[in-house]
C-alpha cells in the first residue's frame, strides 16, 4: 500500500491506496491562510508539515492499516509559491503562496530585461507576480534583512519532502511553474536568473516526478508510525497531478477542468502550446516527455465561497448548495446581471493583477439567487475565454471531464456545458483527483506499475451534461457582453490603489 498527500490551499488530504491505486481511505487536516489587502497571500510552511504528519497518523488509525504494509508515500502540492529557507533549511518568513500578487514591480522589471514575448517563448509562461521567481525578488527588494538569511528556495511539496527525508529537491512540473525554468531545455534558465539577479544556487536540484527521493528520517518515522524504510516519491504540482487523476495521461485523452479554489482547464500534449496572445501557458507533465498546456483562473471556487459567505447571514443560514439550488430556478441568465470573477486578480486569460470582481447590471429586483447564478456564470464565461484560446491554437474539445469540489454541482456543470457548447462529464473522483493522480505517480515510482495507464481505469465518467442549443445561443450573446463589461472597467481597475 501507499499513502498520497495533496497539499492544497485550505488543507492537506491524505489518502491510502492499494497496489492497484484503488482508494481505500482518506483523512483531511486543515490549516489557515492569510489573505490580506495589498495582494497578500501567505501560509506557515510548518503547518503543511504538521498536517502531513497528523493526516498520516489519522489515516493509519482510521483505516486500521498495518504500518508495515505501507511501502511508500508521494506528495502533490499547490504550485507557484515561494518557501525561503536559511542554511539549516528553516523558513525565514511565511511562505508566499500562489495567490499573492505583490510582486508586480519585480515582474515588470523581468519583462523589461527579457522581453515579454521572448520570456514567454523561453518559459512557456508569461512573467507574472503570481510565480515563484518574482516573489523571491520581492522579498529581496522589500525585506533585505530577511533575504540575507536565504540559502534555499523551494515550493510547498518540496519543503515537506525535505522535512520527511532530509533531501531538498523539486520535480519538473513544479519547476516549470516558477518562471525560472526553460521549458524547451528542461533546466533552470541561467538567462532568466541573471536578469532577475538571483543566484542559481538558491534553487534545488530537479528530479523526475517518479523518482524516489529517499526514505523517512527517524523523526518522521516516529511521528507517523511508519517504517524508516518507507520510500518517498517526488510527486508533482497539483495541476499536472490532477491531470493524471482525471485520466489525462496522453494527448488522445482529451481535456479536463479542475474546479477548486482556483480553476484550470488543461490537456496533455507532446510539446508546449505557445499562444500568440500569451493567454495560456504550459507546465511540464508528471508523465515524462509530455507537457500540460493550461489556462488557470484565480478565483473559481473562491468566488462561489465568497458569495456564500456574503449572502449567508450566519453559519446556520443558507449553504452554498441551497443558494445554487435557488439559482437553478431563476431566470438570471437572461436578466442582464453579470459578475466579473476577479476577486484575486486574474491569470488566464486577462493576466491582470489589478483586476477585481464586480457585479454589472444589478437592479433593485435582483436577489440572492440571481447574484449566485451570476457568479457561477461569470466563472463559466471566463473559462470560455480560456477554451477560445485553446481553439485558436488548434485544440478544440467536444467533451471536458470535470474534477474538484465544484464539479459536485449539477447546476454549475450544466451552466458550463451551455456556455461552452461542449459536453461536460463529471468524473467519479470529484474530490480525489489529486490524491488519485499522486497515487498513480507513486505506483510508477515504486515500481508497482509500468506506466501511467492505470489512471484511465481508476476513475470514470459518472454524469454527463450536454449543452442545450437554445441556452448556448443565448449565452453566446451574453459572453460578448461579459467581455465588454471587463473591457469597459479595465482602465478603472488599473487606476485603482489595489
Amino acid at each position: 500500500m501507499l499513502i498520497a498527500h495533496d497539499l492544497g490551499t485550505t488543507g492537506n488530504k491524505a489518502s491510502l491506496h492499494d497496489e492497484h491505486g484503488t482508494l481505500l481511505h482518506s483523512a483531511t487536516v486543515s490549516y489557515p491562510a492569510n489573505f490580506a489587502a495589498g495582494g497578500i497571500a501567505e501560509q506557515d510552511p510548518d503547518d503543511w508539515h504538521s498536517a502531513v504528519l497528523e493526516a498520516t497518523a489519522q489515516l493509519i488509525s482510521a483505516s486500521g492499516a498495518d504500518p508495515a504494509s505501507i511501502t511508500g508515500m508521494v506528495i502533490s502540492g499547490q504550485m507557484m509559491g515561494a518557501v525561503l529557507l536559511d542554511a539549516q533549511h528553516r523558513p525565514v518568513r511565511p511562505a508566499i503562496i500562489w495567490a499573492d500578487t505583490r510582486a508586480s514591480a519585480q515582474a515588470d522589471q523581468l519583462n523589461e530585461r527579457l522581453g515579454e514575448q521572448a520570456a514567454y517563448n523561453l518559459h512557456g509562461h508569461r512573467i507574472n507576480p503570481t510565480y515563484t521567481l518574482a516573489k523571491v525578488m520581492w522579498v529581496r527588494d522589500n525585506e533585505p534583512d530577511t533575504f540575507a538569511k536565504v540559502r534555499h528556495v523551494c515550493v510547498a511539496k518540496d519543503y515537506v519532502i525535505h522535512r520527511l527525508t532530509g533531501r531538498l529537491a523539486t520535480d519538473r512540473s513544479d519547476a516549470s511553474a516558477t518562471n525560472a525554468y526553460g521549458i524547451t531545455k528542461g533546466e533552470w534558465s541561467r538567462e532568466t536568473l541573471a536578469a532577475a539577479d538571483i543566484d542559481p544556487a538558491l534553487l534545488p536540484e530537479i528530479l523526475e516526478s517518479t523518482d524516489v527521493v529517499g526514505t523517512l528520517t527517524a523523526a518522521a518515522a516516529d511521528a507517523t508510525g511508519l517504517s524508516r524504510d518507507t520510500r518517498i516519491v517526488m510527486g508533482g504540482g497539483d495541476g499536472p497531478i490532477a491531470a493524471v487523476g482525471a485520466g489525462v495521461v496522453a494527448p488522445e485523452d482529451g481535456a479536463y477542468i479542475a474546479m477548486g479554489t482556483s480553476s484550470w482547464i488543461s490537456f496533455a500534449a507532446e510539446k508546449p502550446l505557445l499562444d500568440p496572445s500569451m493567454r495560456t501557458f504550459t507546465f511540464e507533465h508528471v508523465v515524462p516527455g509530455l507537457t500540460v498546456p493550461t489556462a488557470t483562473m484565480q478565483a473559481a471556487g473562491a468566488s462561489a465561497t465568497w458569495i456564500n459567505e456574503l449572502l449567508s447571514p450566519d453559519p446556520s443560514g443558507a449553504t452554498l448548495n441551497a443558494l445554487v439550488d435557488q439559482a437553478s430556478t431563476e431566470d438570471a441568465e437572461t436578466d442582464g446581471l453579470y459578475f466579473l470573477p476577479y476577486l484575486l486578480g486574474e491569470r488566464s486569460p486577462k493576466w491582470n493583477t489589478h483586476a477585481r470582481g464586480a457585479f454589472v447590471g444589478i437592479g433593485r429586483h435582483h436577489g440572492r439567487a440571481h447574484m449566485t447564478r451570476a457568479v457561477l456564470e461569470g466563472v463559466a464565461f471566463n473559462l470560455a475565454e480560456c477554451l477560445r484560446a485553446f481553439g485558436d491554437g488548434g485544440h478544440e474539445f467536444d467533451h471536458i471531464d470535470a474534477v474538484g469540489g465544484g464539479a459536485a454541482s449539477d447546476v454549475w456543470l450544466q451552466i458550463m456545458a451551455d456556455v461552452w457548447g461542449a459536453t461536460v462529464r463529471r468524473r467519479s473522483v470529484v474530490g480525489e483527483a489529486n490524491s488519485l493522480g499522486a497515487a498513480v505517480v507513486g505506483l510508477v515510482g515504486l515500481g508497482m506499475a509500468d506506466d501511467f495507464s492505470p489512471a484511465r481505469s481508476l476513475s470514470k465518467a459518472v454524469a454527463e451534461f450536454t449543452p442545450d442549443a437554445r441556452a448556448h445561443e443565448r449565452y453566446r450573446e451574453r459572453f460578448e457582453r461579459f467581455q465588454g463589461a471587463y473591457d469597459a472597467l479595465e482602465p478603472w481597475m488599473n487606476q485603482g490603489d489595489n
